[in-house]
């Protein structure tokens, strides 16, 4: 597949993008500075750099097809980070779905944490204590990564929504739990590395699309 990732140079997108190269995609690298990118992926020729600003909605229409190229799906690994702002998913997510609808491209898969619920879930104790934690520390965050989900629901895409608890760097251990009612604790924690290979999953696969995955490392 020919992929659009957003976020390639952020901590998960950097194994994403190595991962879908070595699974022998194409990727559309979409990035606010190309310096960002290692130089084995900038002088990879299956990697094509389109430099924007997914908030502002700057080239995201280049990097999901209007360049001419065709683009098969959409990844979105963007995250909160000091200094972004409240709205940073939803109004990236809006951008990149309007491109979507106007080149044709309908698959979209999209990282968000593990604290966004769906209507009715069972949520562990120390599932709803991690949620409390995020309430008080990171409520803007939570909340954007909330509207930004429901945007992506509500739209026409074949969307998957993968969800992951805190994010480690821990090596790729090539064994994750994954599954819509998998459920997490305080101490549950996911490589990046792993997320990547998950995402990768559902992009080449029919499993997850329409739901909300959750995946974690094992234990």
């Amino acid at each position: 597949m020919r992929i659009a990732v957003l976020g390639a140079s952020g901590r998960t997108g950097r194994p994403l993008v190595e991962q879908a190269l070595d699974r022998g995609h194409e990727v559309v690298a979409f990035v606010r500075d190309p310096a960002s990118l290692s130089s084995s992926v900038r002088d990879d020729d299956r990697v094509a750099v389109v430099a924007g600003d997914a908030y502002t909605g700057d080239g995201v229409d280049r990097a999901v097809g209007g360049d001419g190229t065709p683009i098969d799906a959409v990844v979105s690994v963007l995250g909160q980070t000091d200094g972004s702002p409240d709205d940073l998913l939803t109004a990236a997510g809006e951008h990149v779905l309007a491109a979507m609808d106007e080149h044709g491209v309908d698959r979209f898969v999209t990282l968000v944490g593990a604290g966004v619920r769906e209507a009715g879930e069972s949520v562990s104790l120390g599932g709803r204590v991690m949620e409390s934690l995020l309430k008080l520390l990171a409520r803007a965050a939570l909340e954007d990564a909330r509207d930004h989900v429901e945007t992506v629901r509500t739209s026409d895409a074949r969307w998957t929504v993968v969800r992951a608890p805190r994010l480690t760097e821990a090596a790729h251990a090539g064994a994750f739990r994954h599954g819509t009612d998998l459920t997490l604790g305080v101490r549950d924690a996911a490589a990046r590395a792993n997320v990547a290979a998950f995402v990768l999953d559902c992009l080449e696969g029919v499993e997850y699309v329409g739901e909300m995955p959750k995946v974690a490392d094992e234990r």
